[in-house]
């Protein structure tokens, strides 16, 4: 068994530089085997979400390297369409992987994805975009086919601002001969993100950060070298921690205008945050605010995310919070644990009401997710006593060395192995 223990006691004092995006490292990889070539990414974060996508790369025929933190994939050769359940239930993310698998080999299938228990988080905006793009798809049995005959010019609207249905339109229309364009986009940074490496690698892609995209489809991609984003969601989970143990914290070589709605929440706190070209440095104020209400929307909005680490803070506000959850139906898992800490929250489905506390206790917890699993770390650093927080491997998915970095800044916090 292993867990994360943790003894709060004391401001976490200093600075910390942000690893890349898990976010944007993932439809990344995808979009290697778009290259019958050589590509290489820079500043990709060693995390198991990573280690996933690199196993279902190898799987479809691509030689990998690995050097600290670049990747270099050879996807010359691919020799496979689909993907074995083994590794699609192991990620969500893996469902980026069909608009680039139909791409390259005009076939792909594979399982229903597996990954984080948020609930439902249909596929079928992916499958209704790939049939409007002229893919022929069939699903049965937990599985879907997919074949492409002729490529065809399409709108696509998007019901809502899926993410990863625009990743993966993007993948499947930027090696095409047709041309496609996107409405109701999701507008997040690791979409620009995606649209320069594609458009590095000599795509014809415009209008990412935007809800209109707009696609050109080539023949033929090359070789190219990009560096991924920083981890805007990392970069928000120290700060958190630097709030609520009333330190102060830096979080370098990142972009502030990625997460401004989170440092924008901080403010309204009553935090003081300071942003610079590539940092924010949040100076607590002991005395946190509550929030009279915070919803999670699509980006530029609060991101769902960001919102268990903010819950954290809040549990331990001066007065009541109010959060409305309008992305996933089982965010909220984390409440029931916090709760055995000693928080005062109700949740009534997609609504949580947060009633300060003025402290919160050590007591065993289990993460549920990945961002419930940082969050209950960020609440057990203001805790009295020591924190057992298990359920590691959520934590892993996304964090690179998430102890180590507290601890770097101050924290009593060490992994253990039982």
């Amino acid at each position: 068994m292993e867990y994360i223990k943790v003894i709060g006691e004391g401001p976490l004092l200093g600075s910390v530089d942000i690893q890349g995006s898990k976010n944007a490292v993932l439809p990344a990889l995808a979009a290697t085997i778009l290259n019958e070539g050589e590509t290489v990414l820079h500043n990709c974060p060693d995390i198991s979400d990573v280690k996933i996508t690199l196993d279902i790369l190898k799987f479809l025929g691509c030689k990998i390297k690995k050097e600290n933190h670049t990747i270099i994939v050879d996807a010359k050769n691919i020799v496979n369409n689909y993907i074995p359940t083994e590794l699609m239930t192991k990620m969500r993310s893996s469902i980026i992987f069909l608009g680039a698998i139909i791409a390259r080999t005009k076939e792909a299938s594979m399982c229903f994805p597996g990954g984080c228990e948020l609930g439902p988080r249909p596929i079928d905006l992916h499958i209704k975009a790939l049939k409007a793009l002229g893919v022929d798809v069939t699903e049965g049995n937990g599985y879907i086919k997919c074949k492409l005959d002729n490529y065809k010019d399409a709108q696509v609207h998007l019901d809502f601002p899926s993410v990863g249905a625009t990743e993966n339109i993007m993948l499947f229309g930027a090696l095409s001969d047709c041309v496609i364009s996107i409405e109701n986009a999701a507008r997040e940074p690791e979409i620009e993100d995606l649209q320069n490496f594609l458009n590095g690698m000599g795509a014809k892609i415009s209008g990412a950060g935007s809800s209109s995209i707009r696609i050109n489809g080539v023949k033929k991609l090359h070789d190219f070298e990009h560096t991924i984003i920083p981890d805007r969601i990392a970069a928000a989970t120290y700060l958190c921690g630097g709030v609520i143990t009333g330190g102060c914290v830096e979080v370098k070589k990142v972009n502030p205008n990625h997460f401004g709605a989170v440092t924008s929440v901080l403010r309204e706190c009553g935090q003081y945050v300071e942003e610079g070209k590539d940092y924010v440095c949040v100076k607590a104020n002991n005395k946190i605010k509550s929030i009279d209400l915070i919803r999670t929307l699509p980006h530029p909005g609060f991101p769902t995310d960001a919102q268990s680490g903010i819950l954290s803070v809040l549990s331990v506000a001066n007065g009541t919070s109010i959060i409305k959850e309008n992305i996933f139906q089982q965010r909220f898992k984390i409440a029931d644990e916090l709760i055995k800490m000693g928080a005062d929250i109700n949740t009534d489905g997609q609504v949580a009401v947060v009633k300060g506390v003025k402290k919160l206790y050590a007591s065993p917890v289990y993460a549920s997710d990945l961002r419930s699993g940082a969050a209950l770390v960020v609440a057990a650093l203001c805790a009295e006593g020591e924190t057992k927080v298990f359920n590691t491997h959520f934590i892993d998915r996304g964090y690179e060395n998430l102890h180590i970095n507290l601890k770097n800044l101050g924290a009593n916090i060490e992994r253990v192995k039982e």
